[in-house]
């Protein structure tokens, strides 16, 4: 099956080929046709022209697709085909400024590393700060098509960040690969329920971490509310975190042994990241929400109309209510602005 499918594929594409320069040929020999009574050589310089551009097309195009050839990935650092590929890995990488370690060819490998790590240190923070951002996009435009496509393009960002970071020439299939090899490592691309747990747990150990309890006293109307943004936000940076670090460790694979350990480490690293991301941003969303929570509630009471003299018990009884709350609140917001004047 595989065999006629590939027959099938190569054969389909000859064809539209084919069939795609002789349509182009048609075109440009009639227009030439068309074009040649205004000058003896304007048809002429009409196929040189659109001929030219046509190459420039193809050339470009195809300096775009196309990928160095890369050396076979050895099983270890003492495989005899590392010598090989530690060499396409030095031409590939850019130096870091602070690895100031000579290059010499008995220590590629240990060059590698340390170079390595200093280009991992500057991917995980660019992947800190894309996760951050999206951890306020799946807070506040959780289950919306904006937020969705947002998150979406900064997980792209995310790898774009460090595929550039770890290569010196930037080639768009390279980068293709490296975003389909990072998706079929994610939750849910090949879907095994037994994985799920495994992904579930740093989310809801950062959602409810002991910040979240401080901020959220019990019995807190608002609680739900509250916790409905936080696991949308830390599942939205888990994913980005996830999603940064497997295109790190992608990047950084120097043998077999390296590959085989990808999700694991990256699983690990992710959870690390997610709780020092949510530590960071539980405050700030918090904040944010209980301000605009008050300041709604004072519109809200604002909007309830002031007693008359002709107004029954029931009215007279909401309108002291909504007095006594409006300054309950004004104060709780003069006390917290002193309070953080003062701090």
């Amino acid at each position: 099956m595989k065999r006629k499918a590939t027959l099938f594929y190569y054969t389909t594409l000859l064809s539209v080929t084919f069939l795609a320069v002789v349509f182009v040929v048609n075109q440009l020999s009639e227009t030439a046709k068309l074009i040649s009574p205004l000058h003896p050589y304007a048809g002429a310089l009409f196929l040189l022209v659109s001929s030219g551009v046509i190459l420039i097309s193809v050339y470009s195009g195809i300096h775009l697709f196309s990928v160095t050839k890369k050396p076979e990935l050895p099983d270890h650092e003492n495989s005899k085909l590392m010598t090989e590929y530690s060499r396409y890995l030095v031409q590939q990488m850019p130096v870091h400024p602070k690895n100031t370690e000579p290059l010499t060819n008995k220590k590629e490998v240990r060059w590698i590393r340390t170079n390595l790590k200093f280009l991992e240190i500057d991917a995980l923070n660019a992947t800190k700060e894309i996760a951050t951002k999206n951890f306020f996009v799946g807070a506040f435009a959780q289950n919306t098509s904006y937020g969705t496509t947002t998150s979406l393009l900064n997980n792209i960002k995310a790898v774009w960040a460090v595929y550039t970071i770890h290569n010196r020439q930037h080639n768009l299939r390279e980068f293709i690969d490296l975003v389909r090899s990072v998706y079929t490592y994610l939750p849910l691309s090949d879907f095994k329920k037994e994985e799920i747990p495994d992904h579930i747990k740093p989310i809801i150990q950062a959602s409810f971490s002991n910040t979240l309890s401080s901020l959220l006293p019990a019995g807190n109307l608002l609680t739900p509310f509250f916790l409905n943004l936080f696991l949308s936000g830390s599942t939205n940076t888990y994913l980005t975190c996830l999603a940064g670090i497997i295109a790190i460790r992608q990047c950084q694979i120097i043998s077999a042994e390296d590959q085989k350990a990808v999700i694991q480490q990256s699983m690990f690293e992710a959870s690390f990241m997610l709780k020092e991301i949510v530590r960071e941003c539980n405050p700030i969303l918090s904040v944010t929400i209980s301000k605009a929570v008050k300041q709604a509630g004072i519109e809200s009471l604002d909007k309830i109309q002031t007693t008359s003299s002709g107004s029954g018990i029931a009215q007279d009884i909401v309108s002291h209510l909504a007095s006594s709350l409006k300054n309950i609140i004004r104060e709780n917001i003069s006390t917290e602005k002193k309070k953080s004047n003062e701090s």
